[in-house]
């Protein structure tokens, strides 16, 4: 059973090694061992995730029959950040190697953008990688162009989307 709570800094350490391994099981025909070494070398220490994940928006999927340290499996997470003017930017979407190809990444977006509905934000971004792509354009975002990022020497072939909300008041139903 699966359960999706908004983040919670118990949870920062579990993350840090899920993005890790996540990272690392990426298989050689989409990043080469060079680009995952440079993506992640190691897991980050719990500081940075609670401090990254508690300035954002974020939301994380448990396996609540597996338990790991007297906690809920933390099997992946998304996050959001909304500083910017009526438009939100999806950070990570990250799931745990064994549970991936079950859903878990759909159903992480679709929390993320039920709260997008409730709020005022007007636009979605993201700089997909080439594992994501797919799934956000499946979720109707628009593909606007190609970028190129650099990190530890390796460059990274991303792919800029974008998806548009309602700008109408939300609760506003004096168009039905």
């Amino acid at each position: 059973m699966y359960q999706i709570i908004p983040f919670e800094s118990r949870y920062a350490a579990q993350v840090s090694r899920l993005y890790h391994n996540a990272v690392h099981h990426i298989d050689d025909m989409h990043y080469s061992p060079l680009h995952r070494h440079a993506w992640s070398q190691a897991p980050r220490s719990t500081y940075h995730w609670n401090k990254r994940l508690s300035r954002s928006k974020a939301w994380l999927m448990l396996d609540t029959e597996q338990m790991l340290h007297d906690q809920y499996l933390c099997i992946g997470f998304i996050n959001m950040e909304t500083h910017f003017f009526r438009r939100g930017y999806i950070d990570s979407l990250y799931v745990l190697p064994g549970y991936q190809g079950k859903g878990i990444a759909t159903r992480l977006y679709q929390a993320l953008e039920a709260w997008v509905q409730t709020s005022t934000l007007e636009r979605l971004t993201v700089d997909a990688s080439k594992l994501s792509k797919d799934l956000f354009l499946a979720q109707g975002f628009k593909l606007h162009h190609n970028r190129y990022q650099e990190k530890c020497g390796q460059v990274f072939h991303m792919y800029y989307l974008s998806k548009s909300f309602s700008a109408a008041p939300k609760g506003d139903n004096s168009a039905n």
